[in-house]
């Protein structure tokens, strides 16, 4: 049974997200070149299936600036139309990626390239805001704002931020960014405070969204110009998706359902380009002001995207009222709260190689988008890793009472480290009997036992045999020209598997 604190909490922070959204799925939808209700249906749609049927209760989905880029030059050299199937498309492989249960692989993704999602995607919010501080020039061309106007916006988003830190000093019944909208709207209107308004960048007016197939030939050439750009969405809406679920989890010290996400993004998405919109995914911006609120239920994105409609249908016209700078301020303090300070204490106190890992996914999350540079950050934490861990495999030698050489080999055995593995060994001054302990050693991958392989074949040219102890049973059946000179104690032999996806 749900608590009236619970429905307040969750009503009101919804109320207070639906604000937020309309101004940012406006802007995504210019920026796509589309009309503005094409991303309010798609805010909506996503929003509330993600909401209800998704794995992450709290989290906010809706239209995207970092799919709105993908999407552009489909719109400008195609049409809206061949965007609609697109999006559909997106939701399709978002799904398939779902039935393979792939999204749990979220969790590997290192902890210095999520500072550094984090931290890139607090900066991206924040510079996309001072697009607002434009107005259209003489000559049509954007061109910063002036004087008085100026003065004014950055006015009203000061008093926006003061009331929203404030408020939490004075009460917490009544989330403080719903306070700040509020404060800085009436002021505006009682005051006579000329300034810009959601209305300026578009009219929210309309009706229901109505289903309609996309009015594109259903032919291999329609699939060869929408797949690529679909495959793409598809990987930036995941991703995005995934990380501000696996960020929402550490905030509240929950865990989200990675896969069920995943799976209610796909069936959002294949909704929302079936009913006219551009497509979605998760956004930080909105989920951090609904956590921050304490808004962790499904009540809240659904009942924000049933505001969010509620303004399309019947209060577009008092919506359209709201200063556009209460909504920057808005967002300001979204970034503030956002980006991890903690972060500038690291330096010096974490390895140089996760610091720069850091930076370079903040950076090339500015510079390019969020899927180049989680994937970026990814390739170069293994990297790294695969070096550390190569330069840690070491053996110590001695001889048995036969007058055998053993050596007792420690680190893992894999791709990286065969190169030093190699260089351990010296089969023209070991006698002829040769053993190789593995009880401290991990055989990981195909390179190792070819490694192995190809030391057993240096010992039989020179008329030596090579002994392996401890080895498992998978790699000694990979082994095709040592196998018959492998020495196995079965009793002694660890159980463990080569590559075993138990494992971990």
């Amino acid at each position: 049974m749900l608590s009236p604190t619970h429905l307040k909490t969750n009503l009101l922070s919804g109320l207070t997200v639906a604000l937020a959204l309309v101004p940012e799925a406006i802007a995504f939808a210019l920026v796509a070149h589309v009309s503005p209700l094409t991303g309010l249906y798609a805010a909506v749609l996503v929003a509330l299936i993600t909401s209800a049927f998704g794995g992450r209760p709290g989290m906010i989905s809706a239209a995207a600036g970092s799919l709105a880029v993908v999407m552009t030059a489909l719109v400008v050299q195609h049409g809206p139309q061949y965007l609609f199937a697109a999006v559909v498309l997106m939701g399709v492989l978002q799904l398939l990626f779902a039935a393979a249960r792939l999204g749990k692989f979220i969790r590997m993704v290192p902890h210095p390239v999520m500072l550094g999602f984090v931290n890139g995607l607090a900066l991206v919010i924040f510079i996309a805001q001072f697009g607002h501080f434009k107005t259209p020039g003489p000559d049509g061309a954007p061109q910063w704002m002036e004087g008085a106007a100026l003065a004014t916006m950055l006015g009203v988003v000061a008093v926006t931020m003061a009331v929203i830190y404030l408020t939490p000093r004075i009460t917490k019944a009544v989330p403080a960014t719903l306070v700040g909208i509020l404060a800085a709207t009436a002021g505006c209107a009682l005051l006579g405070i000329e300034t810009k308004t959601v209305g300026d960048l578009g009219s929210i007016a309309g009706g229901l969204p109505s289903f309609a197939l996309p009015e594109v030939p259903f032919t291999l050439e329609t699939l060869r110009i929408v797949f690529p750009y679909a495959l793409v969405m598809a990987g930036v809406g995941l991703i995005e998706s995934l990380l501000t679920l696996t960020l929402i989890d550490e905030i509240t010290d929950t865990r989200g359902q990675p896969n069920r996400e995943c799976l209610a993004l796909g069936a959002s998405n294949v909704v929302t380009g079936l009913f006219g919109g551009m497509g979605g995914c998760a956004l930080i911006g909105q989920s951090m002001i609904n956590v921050n609120s304490g808004a962790t239920g499904r009540l809240s994105g659904i009942s924000a995207s049933l505001f969010l409609l509620s303004f399309i249908l019947v209060g577009s016209s008092w919506i359209e009222q709201i200063p556009l700078a209460a909504l920057i301020g808005v967002m300001f303090v979204v970034c503030e709260k956002t980006f991890e300070w903690g972060t500038f204490r690291l330096f010096g106190k974490v390895p140089r190689a996760d610091a720069l890992v850091i930076v370079l996914v903040a950076g090339v999350t500015l510079a390019f988008d969020l899927a180049v540079a989680v994937l970026a950050g990814v390739i170069v934490s293994a990297l790294v890793f695969a070096w550390q861990h190569a330069k840690q495999v070491r053996a110590g030698a001695f001889a048995d009472a036969q007058g055998w050489k053993v050596y007792e080999l420690e680190g893992t055995l894999f791709f990286a480290s065969v190169s030093n593995f190699q260089q351990l060994f010296t089969p023209r001054d070991d006698p002829e009997d040769v053993v190789i302990e593995f009880r401290r050693a991990r055989v990981a991958d195909h390179s190792a036992i070819q490694a192995i392989d190809a030391l057993a074949e240096r010992y039989r040219q020179l008329g030596k045999r090579l002994h392996l102890r401890h080895l498992s049973p998978d790699c000694r059946e990979l082994l095709d020209k040592a196998r018959d000179m492998v020495e196995v104690n079965v009793l002694e032999d660890p159980r463990y598997h080569v590559a075993d996806n138990k494992l971990g």
